[in-house]
C-alpha cells in the first residue's frame, strides 16, 4: 500500500531552488513551497500525483525562490504566502533580475502574509511556521507533522523541516545581501531550530538534506 505523505523534492532553475510538494493521496490535498521556476514540471508532478494545492508558500523572497509564484498562483488559483517582512525584497524583483542578469519574472500582488507560530493545513498534515530571519528579514521555516494522533506512523512523516536558505548541510545562508544580518541567522538557527529533535530533517533550500544533530554536531558556523 503506498505510503499516504508524498514529499517530493525538485531542484528547479538556474541556482536549483528545492521546490518541495507536499501531499496527502488519502484527500489529494498538497501544498507547494519555494516554486522558484520550472513550474510546467511542477504542475505536470502534481497533475501525475492527482493533487490539488491548497497554498503555494515561500520561505523567503529572493528571485531564484519566487520566479514561478505567479504563474503557479495562475495555473492553481492557490493563495500565495510569505512573511510580510520580505514584501519588499518580493516588490524589488527586478532589481534581484538585474544582479543575475536575467529577465524579471512576473510578479503578482501578494495579500497573504505568514507569522510565528501559524499553522498551515492540507489533508492530513501540517506546517508550523518558525520565523528565522537572517538570510532576510522575513525569512520562515516550515515543521512539518501530521495533524492528529490517529494516523499510523507509515501515513506521514516522522516530522521534517523545510528550512529555506536559514541552514544547509554543513554551512548556513548567506548574509551579504540586502536585508541580510549575520547575528540574526545566527540567533534564528540557535533559537529556532536546534532546539528541534536531533533526528529530524531537513530540507535546505539548495543542496542534500541532513538533521538537526549531525549539524548541531558538524556545521562549522555553529560551534
Amino acid at each position: 500500500m503506498p505510503r499516504r505523505f508524498v514529499h517530493e523534492v525538485i531542484p528547479v532553475g538556474l541556482l536549483q531552488c528545492n521546490c518541495s510538494i507536499l501531499g496527502d493521496r488519502a484527500t489529494g490535498e498538497a501544498i507547494v513551497i519555494d516554486p522558484g521556476d520550472e513550474v510546467e514540471r511542477i504542475v505536470e508532478l502534481l497533475a501525475r500525483q492527482e493533487m490539488k494545492v491548497r497554498a503555494i508558500v515561500s520561505t523567503h523572497t529572493h528571485i531564484d525562490h519566487v520566479g514561478g509564484l505567479a504563474a503557479l498562483h495562475r495555473a492553481t488559483g492557490a493563495p500565495v504566502l510569505i512573511h510580510q517582512g520580505d514584501l519588499a525584497l518580493y516588490d524589488s524583483l527586478d532589481v534581484q533580475a538585474q544582479w543575475l542578469g536575467i529577465p524579471t519574472p512576473e510578479t503578482m500582488e501578494i495579500r497573504d502574509f505568514l507569522k510565528e507560530g501559524d499553522t498551515l493545513g492540507w489533508g492530513g498534515f501540517l506546517a508550523r511556521v518558525l520565523h528565522t530571519p537572517g538570510h532576510t528579514p522575513g525569512s520562515i521555516s516550515l515543521v512539518i507533522e501530521s495533524r492528529g494522533p490517529g494516523q499510523q506512523p507509515e501515513e506521514g512523516p516522522k516530522r521534517l523541516l523545510i528550512a529555506g536558505d536559514t541552514l544547509f548541510q554543513g554551512s548556513i545562508g548567506r548574509t551579504d545581501l540586502p536585508g541580510g544580518s549575520y547575528p540574526q541567522i545566527i540567533r534564528s538557527i540557535h533559537h529556532k531550530l536546534l532546539t528541534l529533535p536531533e533526528d529530524l530533517v531537513v530540507i535546505p533550500g539548495h543542496g542534500g538534506s541532513t538533521t538537526i544533530g549531525e549539524e548541531r554536531e558538524h556545521n562549522p558556523f555553529l560551534r
